[in-house]
């Protein structure tokens, strides 16, 4: 019991932190839930949760959509997302773990290095990102920076970025949601986390929301940074640990 309220707490932390970076709470929610739970419950519980975190979003940053961005982005976002949970069947955890922890770094680097130099303002960025993202989050349960970083090449006001990047996720987790169940990643023990994963979506996504509106855009920026930065150093910390 024990291990599960703290899990809901740290869900609650991360979900907040996601909703005030704008890439959502996948790229800590994701290495978090791997402390508790095996790599491929981790990917259907994620999935799961994340529907709720999105329409929560959605809900709370409504008016803020860019419809052509989302559909740009999206649509192959969705298509490879089913892609990267299908393969999950197929490649041992070690290795899904691995690439989780690679791909996290990896986008901490480059976001150190490129930080001040968006991504060209182009269709075909908005593809290939969608693309990227989507897999990966079906692979090893996140893509959000990815998407993050499409996104941020647009210079989209925080709401605006928010409810278009939820939007999106929220195609992409419900397509991984349905495959994920299908292969049996969401055990029926944990269906009675249901109820508390819609509160914390809700309550974290308010909590974040009034969070952004003291938060200058600058300090939005770096925020996103240092989030994706602790988390990829911690990660490696803890696999290597193992």
């Amino acid at each position: 019991m024990e291990k599960y309220v703290v899990f809901l707490v740290l869900a609650l932390i991360t979900e907040v932190i996601g909703t005030v970076s704008g890439f959502g709470s996948s790229i800590l929610f994701v290495p978090t839930a791997s402390l508790f739970f095996s790599f491929k419950t981790v990917l259907g519980i994620t999935a799961v949760f994340h529907v709720f975190s999105n329409l929560s979003k959605i809900a709370l940053f409504r008016n803020g959509i860019n419809k052509g961005i989302a559909i740009k982005l999206g649509i192959p976002a969705v298509i490879f997302v089913s892609l990267g949970a299908l393969l999950t069947n197929y490649i041992p955890l070690e290795e899904m773990e691995l690439g989780m922890n690679i791909l996290i770094f990896c986008l901490a680097i480059f976001l150190l290095f490129r930080f001040n130099k968006p991504l060209a303002q182009s269709n075909r960025n908005l593809y290939v990102g969608g693309i990227l993202s989507g897999f990966f989050a079906g692979l090893v349960g996140t893509g959000g920076a990815i998407r993050g970083i499409t996104l941020a090449a647009f210079n989209l006001p925080k709401d605006v970025f928010i409810a278009t990047s939820s939007l999106i996720d929220l195609g992409v987790d419900l397509s991984r949601a349905i495959i994920y169940v299908s292969q049996g990643y969401f055990p029926k023990e944990f269906i009675g986390l249901i109820p508390f994963l819609i509160l914390i979506s809700l309550f974290g996504s308010y909590l974040g929301k009034l969070i952004l509106l003291k938060t200058s855009e600058k300090v939005f920026k770096y925020l996103v940074l240092a989030v994706i930065l602790a988390t990829s150093i911690v990660q490696f910390i803890n696999y290597f640990q193992k």
